[in-house]
């Protein structure tokens, strides 16, 4: 019998390097495939970082060697649907030129479909 539960899988790891950073807003690898549950993003660089979700206004903060958890399934009303980051969400960082990569870290929920017996 196959599992009826919700499973928890990553999305492949998205980078920027730091060392390419001009002060304009770039894209922290490429957009995500999926609905986001859960995602991290990692400063491991020696600079303050911006990060956006549309490329052009500032969203969050992460100082230098730092990173935020965000778990958006957490403390969800019942019975609302699940609280995600949509498909097709691209992250932005800017900050000045340092060294170290900044990274999105991201997971998606499945739930394989019920099938009732007959």
């Amino acid at each position: 019998m196959s599992s009826q539960s919700t499973s928890i899988s990553y999305n492949p790891l998205r980078s920027v390097d730091s060392a390419t950073f001009t002060g304009a807003f770039l894209p922290i690898g490429t957009a995500i495939p999926t609905t986001v549950r859960i995602f991290k993003i990692v400063n491991n660089s020696n600079v303050l970082i911006t990060i956006s979700t549309d490329g052009s206004t500032a969203m969050d903060v992460l100082p230098a060697n730092s990173f935020s958890l965000y778990d958006l399934g957490t403390n969800r009303g019942n019975p609302s649907a699940d609280t995600a980051l949509p498909a097709g969400t691209q992250f932005y960082a800017s900050g000045a030129a340092g060294t170290g990569l900044v990274y999105v870290v991201s997971m998606y929920a499945k739930t394989p479909s019920q099938t009732i017996p007959l």
